[in-house]
């Protein structure tokens, strides 16, 4: 997924620091995710550690996670409930009639085909959930599916903060499940989708990796279409761009942000703590090193970075095209 704040490219990168700091053998270590979003940085520690503990506020990060993270099992027969969703006939549902421009909506986030598309699909994995026909497992899976192929057809230029006038070539395309195929080990793994100055309170564990927003960007605004693919929860959509009410985070705010961050720093029952934050983050360098510096043994490491860019226009509106992304370290007293 084409996703802000995505560590993707700098997992090798944060991995290997995790290594370099804490050692290279994670199998007996409690590995805590508690800004997942899509989960990249947990999938990629799955197979190294004892348990993962995943966590965001955004519901679709839940159900992304609840695949990639908790489904640790093979699923039997998950292909067959691909197959089944492919070739169902498209109906007119809530997403054709607020998000696609046939209904008469005004907006344009999907073509009008996978717009029917995706209310048909979601309404046979809910009648399966409904039905016992599919468990817990198989049902998150299906939705991380949805969830990921719909963002594929999407017309935005990556956030959904927006949708494109006209329908770009991707968004022209027909929308295929593809399976959201997720890491198999015999560990078992805890997802949840609470406030994480909350869930601090309550968890512990040996490695504690925070990836908070940055800015001033709220996820629930930009995410907000896959909250409500996810849901699949009847509102009525508001504004031109059709938002659903969301989540604010103290962490997109200039004025709460170091207090929140202190908060957590301050409650973390974790041995080793690991923040990614960039250059132009609402909390500057000295702001983050004097805050964990109170806590125990501080250090950091950087890296340059291809700047996150929503589409052509904006990396023309901005100067640099990397931007200096810090790992900082902590290790707690």
């Amino acid at each position: 997924m084409n996703y802000i704040g995505s560590k993707n490219k700098l997992s090798g990168f944060i991995k290997s620091t995790i290594f370099s700091v804490v050692g290279h053998d994670l199998s007996d270590k409690i590995f805590c995710d508690i800004f997942a979003g899509t989960g990249i940085i947990g999938r990629n520690l799955k197979q190294e550690v004892k348990q993962v503990i995943s966590n965001d506020f955004e519901y679709y990060s839940y159900v992304l996670n609840k695949n990639y993270i908790e489904n640790h099992k093979p699923i039997k027969n998950k292909e067959k409930y691909i197959e089944h969703l492919n070739n169902l006939n498209p109906n007119e549902a809530f997403i054709y009639n607020h998000y696609c421009l046939g209904s008469g909506s005004g907006r344009q986030y999907f073509s009008d085909n996978n717009g029917k598309k995706i209310d048909t699909i979601r309404q046979q994995i809910e009648k399966w959930k409904q039905e016992n026909e599919i468990n817990s497992n198989l049902y998150y899976f299906l939705l991380a599916s949805l969830l990921e192929s719909a963002d594929k057809v999407a017309n935005t230029a990556s956030v959904y903060g927006a949708f494109l006038k006209h329908l770009k070539k991707t968004a022209q395309k027909p929308l295929i499940l593809k399976p959201a195929n997720f890491e198999i080990n015999t560990n078992e793994h805890i997802v949840y989708q609470e406030d994480s100055n909350e869930l601090i309170k309550n968890i512990e564990g040996d490695i504690l990796y925070l990836d908070p927003p940055y800015n001033s960007r709220q996820y629930g605004a930009n995410y907000h279409l896959l909250n409500t693919i996810a849901k699949y929860d009847i509102f009525n959509p508001s504004g031109k761009t059709g938002l659903r009410k969301y989540n604010k985070s103290a962490y997109c705010s200039k004025a709460l942000v170091s207090n929140a961050f202190k908060e957590l720093i301050k409650n973390a029952k974790f041995n080793y703590i690991f923040l990614s934050y960039n250059n132009e983050g609402l909390m500057s360098v000295d702001d983050v090193k004097r805050i964990m510096s109170e806590y125990g043994k501080y250090d950091l490491v950087s890296t340059d970075y291809q700047r996150f860019r929503a589409d052509k226009a904006e990396s023309r509106n901005h100067k640099a095209s990397k931007t200096e992304e810090y790992l900082h370290i902590l290790e707690k007293k």
